[in-house]
């Protein structure tokens, strides 16, 4: 049987959230790239929409955290296209905050973002989807710190935590018409890195830490996306792929006073 080239999303019709800057622009572009309509989203239209193969991605703007506003979200894209294909869950984050110190309300904006917000925009996807003859596929961007400690963004690794419980459920409530998936980046370099480890000395010094050697790009996400999404990933549902070129190195490793050959 001949291999389905992952590549080629023709006809298709892909939602990335938060797709117009950092590892959600990288996305968008791809699937441009191979051919998709894409659609993305942000509370403010960015100064250039991702762009590939001389076309440029639909923007619509909203607060995702506007339930009304994100229901007109899905009836645009029914009404323009007709289908829904793929939505990238990407949309998510959280500014550093002491645990001890953070506030309720601080705590639950972090928790409603990136774990509630996906719930909702999956919830309106895959209504589409279930009346499509060939259904669709839901991939939540998730964290490594799901599964590692997540100081500093205590709220955000539980919410990411959450997702990957989320996705084994959804899997299995809505199978076989619908897939969901998530891919958990490790340290992902975009324009916003130099906030979180400074100049370019101390970005190459994080990327010297992870045995891949490097930190990773959008288009490492991309790339998993563009496979998550494809008939090639068609038994691959209700499981999380960790994205982050080897992981960490212990650190006792560096501490240890014996076998550092």
């Amino acid at each position: 049987m001949q291999a389905t080239n992952t590549s080629d999303y023709t006809g298709k019709v892909v939602l990335v959230t938060g797709g117009t800057k950092g590892i959600g622009a990288g996305i968008a572009q791809s699937f441009l790239q191979a051919g998709a309509s894409v659609v993305v989203c942000g509370r403010q239209a960015p100064d250039s929409l991702p762009a590939a193969a001389g076309r440029s991605a639909d923007f619509f703007a909203l607060d995702l955290r506007d339930v009304d506003a994100l229901a007109e979200l899905f009836a645009h894209i029914v009404e323009r296209y007709g289908r829904l294909d793929v939505v990238v869950n990407n949309a998510g984050g959280s500014p550093a905050a002491d645990a001890a110190t953070a506030s309720p309300r601080f705590s639950e904006s972090i928790i409603r973002l990136n774990l509630l917000v996906p719930l909702n925009v999956a919830q309106h996807a895959n209504r589409i989807m279930q009346g499509q003859d060939d259904g669709g596929t839901i991939i939540f961007i998730g964290s490594v710190s799901a599964s590692r400690p997540s100081p500093g963004t205590a709220a955000y690794g539980a919410a990411k935590a959450g997702v990957l419980s989320l996705v084994s459920s959804l899997a299995v409530e809505w199978a076989p018409k619908v897939r969901v998936v998530s891919v958990s980046p490790g340290l992902i370099r975009t324009e916003q890195s130099h906030l979180h480890y400074g100049d370019e000395a101390g970005i190459r010094a994080v990327g010297d830490t992870i045995p891949a050697g490097r930190m990773g790009q959008p288009d490492d996400v991309a790339g998993a996306c563009l496979f998550a999404g494809s008939p090639q990933a068609g038994y691959w549902s209700g499981t999380n792929l960790l994205l982050h070129g080897g992981g960490e190195k212990p650190a006792f490793l560096d501490s240890a006073t014996t076998n550092r050959d």
